[in-house]
C-alpha cells in the first residue's frame, strides 16, 4: 500500500479545526454581521487579517473564528451573567 492512499488525519487544536467567517456565524445565530463582528473582535484565537488604508480606499479587516472559539462565545453569552454586546 502506498502511503499517499492513507487518509489524512490532523491533530487536534485550533489551526487544523473550522474555521468560520462573520458572516456564517451571523447566518447560524440569526444575528447581523456586524453583531458578530463585535462579539468576537477581540476574542483571543480569532484570526485577524488587515488591509492597511490606501490613498483611496477605507482599512479592511478580515476575521476567522475557530469553532472552539466560536463555541467558548456562545458559551459565554448564554450565561446569565453576560453583558450585553
Amino acid at each position: 500500500m502506498d502511503h499517499l492512499d492513507l487518509p489524512v488525519q490532523l491533530p487536534p487544536g485550533a489551526p487544523f479545526e473550522r474555521h468560520y467567517s462573520v458572516k456564517e456565524i451571523a447566518q447560524l445565530w440569526a444575528l447581523s454581521a456586524d453583531i458578530v463582528r463585535r462579539a468576537f473582535a477581540n476574542e483571543p484565537g480569532v484570526i485577524r487579517l488587515s488591509h492597511p488604508e490606501g490613498l483611496h480606499k477605507r482599512s479592511y479587516c478580515t476575521l476567522r473564528v475557530p469553532e472552539s472559539v466560536m463555541r467558548r462565545v456562545h458559551r459565554k453569552l448564554t450565561q446569565p451573567t453576560s453583558r450585553p454586546i
